[in-house]
C-alpha cells in the first residue's frame, strides 16, 4: 500500500510543481510585455500536459488489465522523472527562444501521457489487494498524493526563504524540478519489490483482449457517473494546488513566501482530512461523504474568495480550515470510481475517467479562473468555476446506487 502510494506521491509532485513556480517559468520561458497573458500562456502549457492524460491512460491501463498493474507502475514513474528532470534543464527563452517554449511543452506532455497510467493504477492495485478496507487504502493514496503537493509547496518556500528574491526567478525552478526527477529515480527503485495485484493474479486468465473497446460497449453510463463524481475534486485541486500561488502573490499581492507557507498548511489539512474521510469511509457509506465534501465546496467556494481578496480572515487558518473541508470529497471519490468498473476492466476504466475529468475540471481550472478575473474584473470570479464544477459532482453522486457495486459489496471491517 504504501509503495504504491509513495509514487503517487513523487509523481503528484512533478506534476503540481510547474502550478506552484507559474510566475516564474511564465517570466523565464513564457515572457510577454503583460505579466497576466505571460502567466496565462505559462497555464496554458500546464493545460497542455493535462491533455496528455487521457491518452496515456488508454496506453498504458490498456497494458495494465492485460497483463498486470506491477510494470506500468515501474516505467510510468521512470519515463516521468526522466521528464520531470529535463524540465529543470531546458533553456531560457532568452538563450533559445521559441525552441526553449517548444521543449518545455513537450516534456509536460510526457509528464501527463505517464500520470495517465499513475494514479488510476495506484487505486486499482490498492482497492483489489485489500478489498475489505477499500475506503482507507483509497484515502491512503489521496492523502499521499496530497503530500507530495505539499512537499512542493515546502520546497517551494524553502527556495524562496534561502535564494536572494533575485534568483529565485532564475534558479529557484529548476533546482525544485531536479529534486522532483531524483525523488522519482528512488520511487522506481523502491517499487521494483512490489507484487502483482492478488486479485488480478487471480483472474488473469479471463483478461480483457480490448479492455477499451470492452469499457465503451458495456460501461458508457458509468464512465460519465464517474466523470461528474469527480468534477468537484477535480476542480479544487486545479484551483487550490496550481492556480493559488499565483492568485495570491500577483492577482492579490500577498507576500509570496507567506502565500507558499498558508498554502502548504491549507494542503496538509487536505491530506488530514483525505485520510479521515477514508477512514470513516469504512463505517459509512462514501457516497454520503462525498455529498457533504462537494455540498461544502458549493456553498463556501464565494465565501473563500471573498475572505481571500478583502483579506478579512487571516491567511493560514483560512487556507487550514478549506483544506480540512474540501478532504470529505477528496477522501470519498476514488474508492466510489473504482466501485464503478469490474476486475477486467477496472484499471481501463478509472484511467479513462479519471484523466478526462482531471483534464477537463482541473487541468483548464487555472486558465479558466485566470481568464474569468480578466474578462469580469474581479477577483472572486474563480469561485463561480468551482461552484458550477461542485453541482455537477453533487448531480453525478445521485446515481453512484444505481451504477456502483463491484467493491463497496464486499463486508467491511471496522
Amino acid at each position: 500500500m504504501l509503495l504504491a502510494s509513495l509514487g503517487g506521491t513523487l509523481e503528484f509532485y512533478d506534476f503540481v510543481i510547474f502550478g506552484v513556480f507559474a510566475r516564474d517559468i511564465a517570466a523565464a520561458v513564457f515572457p510577454n510585455a503583460s505579466p497576466i497573458v505571460s502567466l496565462m500562456a505559462s497555464f496554458a502549457a500546464f493545460a497542455v500536459g493535462y491533455l496528455a492524460r487521457p491518452i496515456g491512460g488508454v496506453v498504458l491501463s490498456h497494458y495494465g488489465d492485460r497483463h498486470g498493474r506491477r510494470k506500468v507502475f515501474l516505467w510510468s514513474v521512470f519515463v516521468m522523472s526522466a521528464a520531470t528532470l529535463g524540465m529543470g534543464l531546458v533553456p531560457s527563452y532568452a538563450s533559445w527562444g521559441v525552441a526553449a517554449s517548444g521543449l518545455m511543452v513537450t516534456l509536460r506532455l510526457l509528464q501527463g501521457f505517464c500520470i495517465g497510467g499513475e494514479l488510476p493504477g495506484a487505486l486499482t492495485y490498492v482497492v483489489e489487494t485489500a478489498p475489505r478496507i477499500a475506503p482507507m487504502v483509497c484515502g491512503v493514496v489521496f492523502s499521499c498524493v496530497t503530500m507530495g503537493v505539499a512537499v512542493a509547496t515546502a520546497v517551494s518556500l524553502s527556495v524562496r526563504t534561502w535564494l536572494a528574491p533575485a534568483l529565485v526567478p532564475v534558479y529557484g525552478w529548476r533546482i525544485a524540478f531536479i529534486i522532483g526527477g531524483l525523488g522519482g529515480v528512488l520511487s522506481f527503485v523502491l517499487r521494483q519489490s512490489l507484487e502483482e495485484s492478488p486479485e488480478f493474479e487471480r483472474l488473469k486468465g479471463l483478461a480483457a483482449r480490448q479492455p477499451f473497446r470492452e469499457l465503451l460497449r458495456t460501461h458508457r453510463a458509468h464512465v460519465l457517473v464517474g466523470c461528474a463524481l469527480l468534477a468537484g475534486t477535480a476542480c479544487f485541486n486545479g484551483l487550490f494546488f496550481s492556480h493559488l500561488p499565483a492568485y495570491l502573490s500577483q492577482v492579490l499581492q500577498y507576500d509570496p513566501r507567506q502565500a507558499v507557507f498558508s498554502q502548504t498548511v491549507g494542503v496538509i489539512a487536505v491530506a488530514i482530512g483525505t485520510l479521515f474521510t477514508g477512514w470513516l469511509g469504512d463505517r459509512v457509506p462514501p457516497r454520503y461523504l462525498l455529498r457533504s465534501g462537494v455540498a461544502v465546496l458549493l456553498v463556501c467556494a464565494y465565501p473563500f474568495y471573498h475572505a481571500l481578496a478583502s483579506r478579512s480572515v487571516p491567511l493560514t487558518p483560512l487556507l487550514g480550515i478549506a483544506g480540512l473541508a474540501a478532504g470529505f470529497a477528496s477522501g470519498s471519490f476514488a474508492v466510489l470510481l473504482t466501485d464503478l468498473f469490474p476486475t477486467r476492466i477496472r484499471f481501463t476504466g478509472v484511467a479513462l475517467v479519471f484523466n478526462i475529468s482531471f483534464t477537463i475540471f482541473s487541468g483548464t481550472a487555472p486558465l479558466i479562473a485566470t481568464t474569468l478575473i480578466r474578462d469580469t474584473g474581479q477577483q472572486t470570479s474563480p469561485a463561480f468555476l468551482m461552484v458550477g464544477c461542485a453541482a455537477i459532482a453533487l448531480l453525478g453522486s445521485l446515481w453512484v446506487d444505481r451504477y456502483g457495486g463491484r467493491v463497496l459489496t464486499v463486508p467491511t471491517t471496522s
